[in-house]
Parts: structure tokens; C-alpha cells; sequence
């Protein structure tokens, strides 16, 4: 039988191993036993039946010229965080994709009300997922905060290593820090840091095997950025009891619940400090994060990121057939 062919496009292939990669990546996966699934950075010509866009901005190109040569097939449009809360509002090869798609896909449970209400009506909230990990015990002598993202500004480093400067004074406390240097400035920051602060260390950018041990070891996971879709380690968090504190922004409260209680306000960092020294001060908080981090884990599992992710599919599909069959 002839299976339907999808092409998924993603700006950042498989050397860049960033957000947009490990999405397209897993959904290629998820859809390869309904469909036939290549990968590809751009699209200029093909004849899928079906396209998956990532990234209203940096696809913008591949987007028109699907709808250009392809006419009517369906055409799906992914919203990264930087598209959602920023260049949407800006960027006229952005806001040229949210026109010409069929579909639209927030990855956070709030995407949907950064756009216009004539645009909410085709849009889906996909949750992102990843395998469970079964939460480890931890060291009661101590507390391990991590962040983990690369040194660039829409992850804000910085709010963490200056509350990693106003906790310098605190024995019991350590800090681990896992991302690539991408920004020279942060770079130097951190470096500098790592010097002077015995209990703070720059790991760099690890494998992803390695990040997730990390992660599944640490006492809280520290999420500051100023933007997010809806942002993998928090997820990965999630899926392993390790408690979560993060800044107070959509792309966070989507994935965590309105009423999560360990937020702060993007850049406060007398706050995430203060934060992270209730969770070590505080065994009640803590505990209670991490039930709610068990508790909120199923809805990022892959088998209800599959189900969402072929409902969306098989809408477009099955309507595009109905229109062919009217004709």
C-alpha cells in the first residue's frame, strides 16, 4: 500500500543537536510507521504530501515555497519561542508564515494566546516528551542546583550566576551549569565564576546522555530564561522528580501550571536566590516540588506527544482527501 510522504523542515539539522533538531528528530520517529518521513534543513522542491515547517522565521523561505509549488497540500507551521514572543510581532517573513499555514503548533499550553484570535482556531498545543527516569535519592548533607542551556541571552545565565554570587557564602550549596559558550561576554562571566567559586562549575556542553544524568542527580533544575516555546530540560525534569525552579514566563508556566510555586520574574536574581535557599532550607518545599514535578509528568510521556501529534496530521490528511473526492 502506498504509505503518504511528510517532509519535516528544521533550520538546525543534526550538527547543531538544539531544540528544533531533537523535536524534528522525535517526530520523524513518531511518524515514520504511518508515513514516509525525510528530514531536511530547507525545502525548495518535492512532492510530499505533507510538510511540518519548524519555525515561522527561519523556515519562512522553505513555507513559501511550498505553498508557491505544492498549491493546496498541507502545511503545518511549528512555533519556536522566538517566534511566539518575539519575531511574530516584527518579522514580516514571520508573520507571512502564520498566513499561509493550514495548521499551526504551539509547544506550551499558553502559545496559543500570543496570537491573533482569528489565528487560535487552527492552532494545536503539542507537549513535548522524553522516557521517564525514575527520581534518584539525593545527598542530605547538601543541596545541587543545575541550569542547563547554552550561554546566549534568550537562556539569561547571567540571572543564575549572580545568584550563584549571592549564595557564595553558603557551604551547603553547589551549582553545576551545562551549555555551550555562545555568547563571548557570558563566557567570560562564567569562566571568571568557575575561578573564584570553588562550589560552582561550568561543565560545557555535554552529550546528551551525560545532561540527562545531570539532571535526574540534582536536587532542583533552574530554568531562567526570558523566552521559551516550551523548553526540553524542563520536560526532561519533569519526567525524572527533579523539582523545578524557573523564571515566571509562558513558555514556563505552560509546561510547569499557573499555580507552580517556585517562580521568579525574569532577571530577579535576589529572588532565585532566595529560592534555592528555601529549597535547601526548606524540606517541606521541596518535597512538594517534587511531587508536583511526578504528578505533571504524564502529560509530557511520547506516547501522548504521538497521540496529539498524529491527530494534527491526520486532520490535514483526511481533509485534503475529502476536498480531493468533492472534485
Amino acid at each position: 500500500m502506498h504509505r503518504k510522504s511528510i517532509v519535516i523542515v528544521t533550520p538546525a539539522l543534526a550538527d547543531a543537536n538544539n531544540g528544533n533538531w531533537q523535536t524534528a528528530r522525535r517526530w520523524a520517529r513518531m511518524l515514520s510507521a504511518a508515513y514516509r518521513v525525510r528530514l531536511a534543513a530547507a525545502w525548495s522542491e518535492g512532492d510530499e504530501d505533507l510538510m511540518i515547517a519548524l519555525h515561522a522565521r527561519r523556515s519562512a523561505a522553505s513555507i513559501l515555497a511550498w505553498r508557491e509549488r505544492r498549491g493546496a497540500a498541507p502545511l503545518v507551521v511549528v512555533l519556536t519561542g522566538t517566534d511566539l514572543y518575539r519575531d511574530i510581532d516584527t518579522d514580516e517573513r514571520a508573520q507571512r508564515s502564520l498566513q499561509l499555514a493550514d495548521a499551526l503548533v504551539v509547544l506550551n499550553a499558553h502559545g496559543a494566546e500570543r496570537l491573533p484570535p482569528v489565528l487560535r482556531e487552527r492552532t494545536h498545543v503539542i507537549l513535548q516528551s522524553c522516557s521517564a527516569r525514575r527520581p534518584v535519592p539525593k545527598p542530605a548533607q547538601h543541596l545541587r542546583a543545575l541550569m542547563v542551556g547554552h550561554l546566549r541571552d534568550e537562556k539569561d545565565p547571567g540571572t543564575y550566576l549572580r545568584a550563584v554570587q549571592r549564595l557564595s557564602a553558603r557551604t551547603d550549596l553547589f551549582f553545576d551549569h551545562i551549555g555551550g559558550a555562545l555568547d563571548p561576554t557570558q563566557d567570560e562571566q562564567a569562566t571568571r565564576l568557575a575561578a573564584r567559586h570553588p562550589r560552582y562549575r561550568w561543565l560545557g556542553p555535554l552529550p546528551h546522555v551525560q545532561a540527562r544524568r545531570r539532571i535526574q542527580a540534582a536536587h532542583v533544575l533552574v530554568h531562567a530564561s526570558r523566552m521559551e516555546g516550551g523548553a526540553h530540560v524542563v520536560i526532561e525534569a519533569l519526567r525524572s522528580g527533579t523539582p523545578v525552579i524557573a523564571s515566571r514566563i509562558d513558555g514556563n508556566l505552560g509546561l510547569l501550571g499557573d499555580d507552580w510555586p517556585a517562580t521568579f520574574e525574569v532577571g530577579d536574581d535576589a529572588a532565585l536566590a532566595t529560592l534555592i535557599e528555601r529549597a535547601r532550607d526548606e524540606p517541606a518545599m521541596l518535597a512538594d516540588l517534587q511531587r508536583r514535578a511526578v504528578e505533571r509528568a504524564p502529560l509530557f510521556s511520547p506516547e501522548a506527544e504521538r497521540a496529539a501529534l498524529m491527530r494534527v496530521v491526520r486532520s490535514l490528511m483526511d481533509a485534503r482527501t475529502e476536498r480531493r473526492d468533492r472534485t
